[in-house]
């Protein structure tokens, strides 16, 4: 599932990292071409038995590209602040980023489309209901513009991580002067 990353060093191959990150991880970016354009949205996700799932209203600008190209690319990224250096072309970012392309496809099935629901209700506001979600809530659910959700799902074709981490030493923050790091 991997292509080459320019910074070899910085590519992360540790599932059980890559998976702690895409549980953590609040938003993803997820891309796509409009007419020869990018069209690139923030949404929330999951990351479940290794397939990305997303949800949002079965009309729009969206669910209109994806009937023309279903191609697709889900980014996530995570900046955990600069490292400064006293030379100034060593200063970098920490950080972790995933990049996943695939194609979207729609869930038909009630029991998938269900489950991806209840795990982003169970990321997004833990314990917060009693009682787990309702195949028949997912079923009949519309927004209050009137539009009906539907779980999307991407399977990544190629999925790629990077990282780079802070040593805890030169983190920048404000006040922090060259003058402490010489």
């Amino acid at each position: 599932m991997e292509t080459n990353i320019r910074k070899a060093d910085r590519t992360c191959t540790n599932e059980g990292q890559i998976n702690n990150f895409l549980r953590e991880a609040q938003t993803a970016f997820l891309g796509l071409i409009d007419h020869n354009m990018p069209y690139v949205i923030p949404l929330n996700f999951v990351f479940k038995e290794g397939i990305f799932y997303i949800h949002g209203a079965n009309e729009g600008r969206k669910i209109t590209i994806l009937h023309t190209n279903s191609n697709a690319c889900m980014t996530i990224s995570e900046n955990y602040g600069t490292i400064a250096d006293p030379i100034p072309a060593n200063t970098d970012t920490a950080y972790m980023s995933v990049i996943a392309n695939g194609i979207i496809e729609v869930v038909t099935n009630l029991d998938e489309a269900t489950a991806a629901m209840q795990a982003m209700l169970d990321k997004y506001v833990p314990a917060y209901y009693q009682a787990p979600l309702s195949k028949a809530h997912v079923e009949k659910y519309q927004s209050s513009l009137g539009s009906k959700t539907i779980v999307l799902k991407l399977k990544p074709i190629t999925m790629t991580a990077k990282a780079h981490q802070d040593n805890g030493q030169m983190k920048f923050y404000p006040g922090r002067s060259i003058q402490q790091d010489i």
